[in-house]
């Protein structure tokens, strides 16, 4: 079986240089205004924990109003252009880190974001996931995810689905190079039963060409 997390770190390192264009698309503007503006103000006051940064586009915005955020990535090449963000603040810190492997030597937050990443877990990994992400969380703890609904399929529709339900996209990168993207596009539903053993005030919002979920970690099991 191909390894698709090794697949997909090798397209985001080389895809660094010019990811942001994702975030100029016409369509996308409007969308990319709200968020903007209403993740910091979700996110105020609180020691953020950020899974997969990537360039830091997200960084930059919930920085604004986070007392600290330590933004992770676990492909290195998208992390040192996040680095270079002149808006970024001395409250907000970059790391190497494994998102299925959040150790103790982290810390503890009282919240998390993670823009674009949930669509790249694979399906069975997905409450692995988040049992190690709950590690890292205090009771109260504010969880916010970001991703791209399925108006996506237009530019990228599905290439290949595995025994396992997960579905493929190819994607060109400017070099000409196709590669095989591990993209799932999670329910509401799915979301929903995901978090509730842990979860209140759960809420589902469906954007143009987003959707946001976002809930209070309670720190029950």
């Amino acid at each position: 079986m191909r390894d698709s997390s090794l697949e997909m770190h090798a397209y985001y390192a080389e895809r660094a240089p010019y990811y942001d264009a994702v975030y100029l698309k016409p369509e996308r503007q409007s969308d990319i205004e709200f968020l903007s503006n209403y993740l910091p103000g979700q996110l105020s006051g609180r020691d953020v924990l950020e899974i997969a940064c990537g360039t830091g586009y997200w960084t930059q915005h919930i920085a604004k109003s986070a007392r600290s955020v330590l933004a992770t990535d676990g492909t290195a090449q998208p992390l040192e252009f996040a680095k270079l963000r002149p808006r970024h603040r001395c409250n907000v810190k970059f790391l190497l880190a494994n998102a299925y492997s959040l150790t103790s030597e982290l810390g503890l937050f009282n919240a998390c974001f993670a823009g674009l990443w949930f669509s790249h877990i694979p399906v069975g990994s997905r409450a692995a996931f988040l049992s190690g992400l709950n590690q890292r969380l205090t009771p109260g703890s504010k969880v916010i995810f970001i991703d791209n609904n399925q108006t996506q399929l237009r530019d990228f529709p599905i290439a290949e689905t595995d025994s396992d339900g997960n579905t493929y996209q190819h994607r060109s990168l400017n070099d000409g190079s196709v590669h095989r993207v591990l993209k799932n596009f999670p329910s509401q539903q799915d979301l929903v039963q995901l978090v509730s053993p842990f979860a209140t005030q759960l809420h589902w919002r469906e954007l143009s060409n987003f959707w946001l979920f976002e809930y209070v970690f309670t720190g029950a099991a």
